[in-house]
């Protein structure tokens, strides 16, 4: 499958088979991850594979908990309605950890201290297309405290949790959403 191809089909899977994903798939997607690009070839991720049913509840709970609060807060009904029993159903978890303090040159820059969030993006992105090459949906998920995953998964305090990916066998057939027009949100200057 070519890369524009597995970009254009991949979708966000909430439906996941039950069946075990085996670790050499696991290892291709995480060797994809650790092949995207960043900033002075830092590689400020780490990865945390979760199959432990116990572990997925308490991310799961957490994930309602951070669902009612944004609720309360905002008031949006799609929040309400979202459902996150994919996390129970799905496999395999993938904690993308980010290393804040991994970012090179950029320290010296104000405005720059994502840098290692954009590096993971990437990481997380090759994920996504590898899992969809291999036969497997995918999601990446952030609705969580931050704060809390460091707990749940004894994440050292100076880096931060910063998405899970949500691996399986697709159970249906993945939403297909509307996209934004290219023409409609490009600007050149030629």
């Amino acid at each position: 499958m070519g890369v524009l191809k597995a970009i254009k089909e991949r979708r966000s899977c909430r439906e996941f088979v039950t069946e075990p994903i085996s670790d050499d798939l696991i290892d291709k997607i995480l060797e994809a991850a650790t092949l995207a690009p960043s900033a002075a070839n830092n590689q400020p991720w780490e990865f945390i594979v979760i199959t432990n049913d116990e572990i997925k509840q308490r991310i799961h709970f957490e994930s309602l908990l951070c669902k009612k609060k944004i609720f309360a807060m905002s008031g949006w009904r799609w929040v309400d309605k979202y459902k996150a029993d994919f996390l129970l159903e799905a496999p395999v978890l993938i904690a993308v950890i980010g290393d804040p303090k991994r970012i090179g040159a950029h320290q010296f820059l104000k405005g720059t201290e994502t840098v290692y969030q954009q590096a993971c993006a990437a990481a997380i992105q090759n994920m996504l297309l590898a899992a969809h090459e291999l036969g497997l949906g995918s999601l990446w998920f952030t609705l969580f405290d931050r704060y809390t995953m460091k707990k749940i998964l004894d994440i050292d305090e100076a880096k931060e949790p910063l998405a899970l990916i949500c691996l399986g066998k697709a159970a249906t057939d993945p939403l297909r959403t509307p996209r934004k027009d290219v023409k409609e949100i490009t600007k050149y200057m030629r």
